[in-house]
């Protein structure tokens, strides 16, 4: 039987309230994968990278639940202007959240392998890395949930800040290769763990750029991207 159209605004708003609800949720969960597989990599504890990798399946079926119940919305309700924008948005600010979580991810399967031998050196600059991620990305999601376009804008401008950091990382990984060729393949694998941290940053400044068209109305791509 096809979904009967949401005719009462009252419902639609609580429609609207479980959707940011589940964002919130998805955004948590995320956010503790980031976590947990930088810590994984950090004291190279291979179960807690694996524990990981398993949940990362909760985070896979939340953003398809999602996603239909946006759908859903969108069909049932035909919502226009605002609401339309809104809805938009959560769809496309959990397919980067979902995304952002392969990223933890491929973090937390590099630790498994890096496990197996010791660190080259103590790990400053991607811990930094993920720590200013993860706070864009509760900034970007408090940005999203207040339909606040400034604190948006001011999130898409700390990606240069991760940017910078893995051009740090890159050149120091390159002088230990260059000076031992048997630090390749480690070096190798945390230049990827900060090519994901760098991804993640960017992440996050498309899902404040759908947060500043949700506000707005107007398609824009800021600097951070451009």
């Amino acid at each position: 039987m096809a979904d009967k159209p949401i005719k009462s605004r009252s419902t639609l708003d609580r429609e609207l309230t479980v959707l940011r609800d589940s964002i919130l949720r998805i955004s948590h969960m995320v956010d503790a994968a980031i976590s947990r597989s930088m810590h994984a990599l950090k004291e190279q504890h291979v179960e807690q990278a694996r524990q990981v990798v398993v949940d990362d399946q909760h985070i896979n079926k939340l953003r398809y639940q999602t996603e239909t119940d946006c759908y859903r919305l969108l069909a049932t309700q035909q919502p226009t202007a605002r609401d339309l924008r809104s809805i938009v948005t959560a769809i496309h600010i959990v397919v980067e959240l979902e995304r952002i979580g392969d990223h933890a991810v491929d973090i937390a399967r590099i630790t498994q392998i890096l496990a197996q031998e010791p660190l080259l050196k103590p790990l400053i600059d991607l811990p930094r890395m993920a720590h200013i991620a993860r706070e864009m990305m509760g900034n970007g999601l408090n940005a999203y949930l207040d339909w606040d376009e400034d604190l948006a804008r001011q999130v898409t401008q700390r990606d240069s800040e991760i940017d910078q950091l893995e051009n740090q990382v890159y050149r120091e990984l390159l002088a230990f290769m260059l000076q031992d060729a048997t630090t390749i393949n480690r070096a190798t694998h945390l230049l990827w763990v900060s090519h994901h941290l760098e991804r993640i940053g960017d992440r996050i400044t498309n899902i404040c750029e759908r947060v500043i068209f949700m506000v707005t109305g107007e398609m824009e791509e800021t600097e951070e991207n451009a």
